[in-house]
């Protein structure tokens, strides 16, 4: 695997203007070899969180398909870098996945000027796209809301909270969707939820945490990047406990009572699985838990046989459309 750092994107000057150059030898035939694809990790891939089960999947991909794929993967760009980022990538891969809703706006724009590139999204919303475009979405607000109904049954104190990064309606409405989850099973629990407006800010998180926890939550849930660095400091010196998102890593911890299970690795997988079998779709796909436990799923550490019932019947009404919630 190639890995770039934002400091590499100072190192291609004119890269936009010379991007249809760079890509027009590529982009001609497909040559004999590995098929090439570039990654983009906004955040840390060793954040514990989203971008930690994004470069999971890509790992997984790698032991997978061995020499029948070349990755290049760069990590750690500002959302203002990252249409320049993309560029690089499109000019010198077949597929382009971008990991997290936050690439989705450069991915479209960049997307148009390499129309021979593929281009998957993970975390894409459903809406008007170039055709060489795929939208992965997690359907984070379904998983939420069994996570705040896993926090009322947990917490002691009768109150919860949720902190998110960037106020954007996938965010929210996980949000809102958190502290529906909570009052289906405790109708006169207190939630409380705040935004720190950046996934990575480790102070904010931690101040967001923090207030909840003088108001009573002992159960916190987030969408946080290397920000639930902050969510965790908070925990830890005020004795709460946190609902972990992304992977299962039960026994680990015993700050973390529970994970959420947002398959964004295992959607990282699939794009490339499509790409190696020459199957590859553009267009809008919706993974929740309807496409079973690697996409979605709930998992409490030491659950007792009724939390799990209980957890496995809400899972089933939101299958069913019994209960409804928010899109992503």
């Amino acid at each position: 695997m190639t890995l770039q750092r934002r400091t590499l994107l100072t190192a291609l000057p004119g890269l936009a203007m010379g991007a249809a150059l760079l890509a027009a030898p590529f982009r001609s035939a497909r040559a004999a070899g590995p098929i090439r694809i570039g990654v983009l990790i906004p955040g840390s891939k060793s954040d514990k969180g989203w971008m930690e089960s994004g470069y999971d999947g890509l790992v997984a991909s790698e032991k997978k398909y061995g020499d029948k794929i070349k990755v290049q993967m760069i990590e750690n760009i500002n959302y203002g870098d990252m249409g320049q980022a993309l560029t690089a990538l499109a000019a010198k891969n077949e597929l382009v996945i971008g990991i997290g809703g936050q690439t989705q706006a450069a991915i479209l724009a960049v997307a148009k000027k390499f129309p021979a590139v593929k281009f998957s999204i993970v975390g894409g919303n459903n809406g008007e796209a170039p055709p060489n475009v795929a939208g992965y979405d997690v359907k984070q607000a379904e998983i939420a809301y069994v996570a705040g109904a896993v926090a009322a049954m947990l917490s002691k104190n009768g109150a919860v909270s949720y902190v998110g990064g960037m106020q954007i309606p996938s965010i929210v409405n996980a949000g809102k969707e958190f502290g529906l989850g909570a009052k289906s099973i405790n109708p006169n629990i207190k939630y409380f939820e705040n935004y720190t407006g950046d996934f990575d800010d480790v102070a904010k998180a931690k101040e967001a945490t923090l207030a909840a926890i003088a108001q009573g939550a002992d159960v916190h849930y987030h969408i946080l990047n290397l920000g639930l660095r902050g969510m965790e400091q908070a925990a830890r010196e005020k004795g709460t406990h946190i609902i972990g998102s992304y992977t299962d890593r039960c026994g680990t911890d015993p700050l973390y009572v529970a994970y959420s299970i947002t398959g964004v690795g295992f959607q990282v997988s699939y794009a490339i699985d499509q790409m190696v079998a020459g199957a590859w779709k553009p267009g809008y796909k919706a993974f929740g838990l309807a496409m079973g436990p690697q996409a979605s799923d709930m998992v409490v550490c030491g659950a007792t046989p009724e939390m799990k019932a209980k957890i496995a019947a809400i899972e089933s009404d939101i299958k069913s459309g019994k209960i409804k919630v928010l899109e992503g």
